[in-house]
């Protein structure tokens, strides 16, 4: 938090913000991605999926400056919108080409992986900032999209861009250096990406393809209702609100803080369960068990501070229970509600209509993070933090029948027998 002492490093304000002001802070990245989520998608079929991603290291540089530099609560806020335009560029593009590269059978281990970057990057923030100052802090945070500048910039592009631009044979040689293999082992490959992406261009997939054709409709669905869960499940809430929530539930025996490196590195690590089981037990028995977890433990963190605020009960014996409520929390989410939307993002369209239905599920799911982060605080305040942790698990618990009557499992699919599944022509 930042402490009422002149400006300096440790708070460059020079006050501490209201409860107010910090529900906009955290919440003005979400908004930032909201307003950003539907122009990436249209970058990556102008620009390629490759450039795109490049090209993110603009705003995210401008924004920690802003974070960093600024000494008025409105530069501060304009520098959280800015870093939330750069994120909306990974959360949109990142899923397309993870999905355009990767093959059938390891589709699901690299979709997994962009949760893992995500938990590996929360953990950095939250290990760093409670020992270094305030720029120093934001110093090491935008040293991350330089990283990803410099590893990603000998990627190639993704083949299926490339042969929307008739550049055949770039596809060949791109499916040579992802693969492995020689060009006469990859030519099958690259025929069938230019046939489907031929068949594509002749439909002229517009906007509206989205909701005429009925495969890209129940596909759109799908994944706007998988994001919605995944996000009203309360994990940007959890992750933005650590220190609150440990400081709400009190003496617990350590410091907030290290409660909250505890729960990162315990979500970093379940994270990395995800991509190492996803093509072995498919997406919907993970989504279940993430679903089911993610409302016992969340319906436990309820029953913790209802009888700690409501039924003004001593709640000494059973101090441990915050802590272990959201480690099983995190572990559940981190197996199922966190990567698996993003994963079945790139495998469930086509590539020319994929930009314009990933920008829609990312402004789905940012719509919901907003609303999460930005009236929890009132809700908790009025209503108290036990029916805030409660809706989050009803929601948690609505999205196992969602998985159990609606998801299809995708595992080992490619992408035309999944549409026709989602068209009804899967026999």
């Amino acid at each position: 938090m930042l402490r009422e002492d002149p400006v300096n490093d440790e708070n460059p304000l020079g006050r501490p913000i209201s409860a107010e002001e910090a529900s906009w802070v955290e919440s003005l990245t979400s908004m930032g991605v909201l307003a950003g989520c539907l122009f990436p998608g249209y970058l990556a079929g102008k620009w390629g999926r490759r450039a795109t991603l490049l090209s993110s290291i603009v705003p995210y540089l401008l924004g920690w400056s802003l974070v960093g530099a600024g000494r008025c609560i409105e530069v501060l806020y304009a520098g959280r919108f800015i870093l939330g335009l750069a994120t909306s560029i990974a959360f949109a593009v990142i899923p397309i080409y993870c999905g355009e590269i990767a093959e059938p059978s390891i589709r699901g281990i690299l979709g997994a992986l962009f949760q893992v970057s995500i938990t590996l990057g929360e953990l950095w923030a939250f290990c760093i900032g409670p020992y270094v100052s305030y720029v120093s802090l934001c110093i090491a945070c935008a040293a991350l999209p330089i990283a990803f500048f410099i590893s990603f910039y000998i990627m190639p592009e993704s083949p299926y861009y490339l042969a929307a631009k008739d550049r055949n044979e770039d596809v060949v040689r791109v499916l040579t250096s992802l693969r492995g293999k020689s060009e006469d082992d990859v030519q099958i490959e690259a025929d069938e990406i230019e046939v489907a992406v031929r068949l594509n261009c002749h439909k002229k997939a517009i906007f509206m393809d989205l909701f005429k054709v009925k495969a890209n409709l129940k596909a759109l669905f799908i994944t706007c209702a998988l994001v919605s869960f995944q996000q009203i499940s309360g994990i940007a809430v959890v992750v933005g609100y650590l220190e609150v929530i440990f400081a709400s539930a009190g003496n617990t025996g350590m410091s907030s803080a290290l409660e909250a490196i505890i729960v990162g590195v315990v979500q970093l690590l379940s994270s990395c369960i995800n991509p190492l089981v996803v093509d072995r037990l498919g997406r919907r028995i993970l989504l279940i068990i993430s679903g089911t977890g993610s409302a016992l433990s969340l319906g436990a963190l309820g029953l913790f501070f209802y009888l700690k605020d409501a039924a003004k009960s001593d709640v000494s014996d059973i101090g441990w229970l915050p802590l272990t409520a959201l480690i099983l929390y995190i572990i559940t989410y981190s197996v199922g509600l966190g990567p698996l939307p993003w994963t079945i993002t790139g495998e469930m369209f086509s590539s020319e209509i994929k930009v314009k239905a990933s920008g829609i599920t990312v402004f789905t799911c940012l719509f919901f993070a907003v609303m999460m982060n930005k009236y929890f605080i009132s809700i908790a305040t009025a209503f108290g933090h036990h029916t805030a942790f409660w809706f989050f698990g009803s929601f948690s618990f609505l999205s196992v029948f969602f998985t159990v009557f609606i998801l299809p499992e995708t595992k080992g699919k490619s992408l035309q027998e999944i549409q026709n599944e989602l068209a009804g022509k899967a026999h």
